[in-house]
């Protein structure tokens, strides 16, 4: 194998990473056709987000248990194979408890897909590379945000909300063909899985458990502010409604710039790259709270603040990863509902700074402060790694 090369099967994941993330947030440019169409509310139809998200944060520990001894092909092509009769059954629903429970269904396929995904992908490379190859993983994520989320705005307002679903059922099919045909059918970590016992006493050592903390706090501050990202940018930017869409651009190509960003810094150094991104973020966070006044400055911010949040990806991953090396696929299953439980956890607190009058010029403080909380957990993991490998041996007796 060239060490050099991207395998094909990378690019496979990467499929099934981008009908993911596609169908986790097309329901954001959908909402209003949906309320519409299934005679719901607004608010009722942003519940079809949370639906998601709680389904994934569920679904990641428990579908990764119950596949733990099976081949890793199989699962992902499982996996995929429940995404593709989820969207179809978004495609087909004709009432909101109907999409609400196909979306649900969908969010199952999410979590293990990531985790599973993530430690296949660094099966396929060398050492070097291995962070890296997770952000190649990651990088149908930041296309689904770049390409796939617009696409589907744009099916829906001009056929209806439907024909978006159609389209990554579609996605789904074509990742299954791919995995099928590009995905070695053995991998190292099949050989000899660990037993269920040691793989829940590596999840829950104190490593992991501030590595997934980190995840949380660290990455929930972006969503304290993308979660307002449009009010932001037309109540207080000024920007006019037409100029969203293409802001949300700048944002994603941020993010396709970020992902193997984060990743080549992971594999140069990883603990180096996980408090630094996160600095970054931080740093991009505060300068949001500056820039929301002036039209180009929060244009070039939003552009940061995509790539800052994305370069933290790959290091958050590959920590947890490392963490926990008797149970790798558990642990990045949680990890990713780590993820998504920091979006819910800062739309939460934006949510409710905004109900209680603290006004949307606050959100990117807000956001700052929680992103430096996660520094500060990534700081106190790096502590308990240095004490670790400094401590002297215990004699024997």
């Amino acid at each position: 194998m060239n060490p050099t090369r991207t395998p094909p099967a990378l690019y496979a994941l990467a499929i099934g990473a981008f009908g993911i993330g596609t169908t986790e947030f097309a329901i954001m440019g959908l909402l209003q056709q949906v309320s519409a169409s299934l005679g719901v509310s607004i608010a009722s139809a942003g519940l079809l987000i949370s639906g998601y998200a709680f389904g994934v944060f569920v679904g990641a520990p428990a579908i990764t248990l119950a596949t733990r001894r099976l081949p890793r092909k199989l699962v992902l092509l499982g996996l995929m194979a429940v995404f593709t009769l989820g969207n179809l059954a978004c495609a087909l629903a004709t009432s909101y408890s109907a999409l609400m429970a196909a979306r649900v269904l969908t969010s199952l396929a999410h979590g293990t897909f990531f985790g599973v995904g993530s430690v296949v992908a660094t099966s396929l490379v060398p050492e070097q590379r291995k962070a890296s190859a997770i952000a190649t993983m990651f990088n149908g994520l930041a296309l689904a945000t770049l390409i796939g989320v617009p696409a589907c705005a744009w099916l829906g307002l001009h056929h209806g909300w439907h024909a978006a679903f159609w389209a990554i059922t579609a996605i789904g099919v074509l990742a299954m063909v791919s995995l099928a045909v590009l995905l070695p059918a053995t991998h190292e970590h099949d050989a000899a899985p660990v037993s269920l016992d040691s793989e829940l006493r590596a999840i829950t050592g104190v490593p992991v458990l501030i590595g997934l903390a980190t995840t949380i706090f660290g990455f929930a501050g972006v969503f304290v502010v993308y979660t307002f990202i449009e009010p932001l940018l037309t109540r207080v930017t000024g920007f006019g409604d037409a100029m969203v869409s293409p802001v949300l651009l700048v944002f994603g190509l941020g993010m396709a710039i970020g992902n193997p960003l984060g990743g080549k810094l992971a594999d140069r150094h990883l603990s180096s790259a996980l408090v630094g991104t996160l600095a970054a973020l931080a740093v991009v966070l505060v300068a949001f709270g500056f820039a929301m006044q002036v039209r180009w400055a929060m244009v070039l911010t939003t552009g940061l603040l995509g790539m800052a949040m994305f370069a933290t990806v790959a290091p958050l991953q590959m920590w947890v990863l490392r963490q926990a090396a008797h149970a790798p696929s558990l642990a990045s299953s949680l990890n990713i509902g780590a993820f998504n439980l920091a979006n819910a956890l800062g739309a939460w607190l934006g949510s409710a700074a905004v109900a209680r009058g603290a006004g949307l010029t606050a959100l990117p403080w807000i956001a700052a402060a929680v992103t430096v909380l996660g520094i500060a957990l990534a700081a106190q993991a790096l502590r308990g790694q240095r004490a670790a490998q400094t401590a002297p041996l215990c004699p024997q007796a």
